[in-house]
């Protein structure tokens, strides 16, 4: 049952990064300047973001 639980664990985590990704990949340079985000800094926010979910 603990794989199970990590595996769904991990398996969330990448989907929320993903979906982090792809929402801020959509947005504008000024709506990310507007949150203080670059797009070089995309993924590290989606992964900061994936942790802690």
């Amino acid at each position: 049952m603990l794989v199970v639980n990590t595996l769904a664990k991990r398996l969330r985590r990448w989907a929320s990064y993903r979906n982090t990704v792809r929402e801020l990949s959509q947005l504008t340079d000024r709506d990310l300047h507007d949150l203080g985000i670059n797009r070089g800094e995309i993924r590290t926010v989606a992964r900061k973001h994936a942790k802690a979910a």
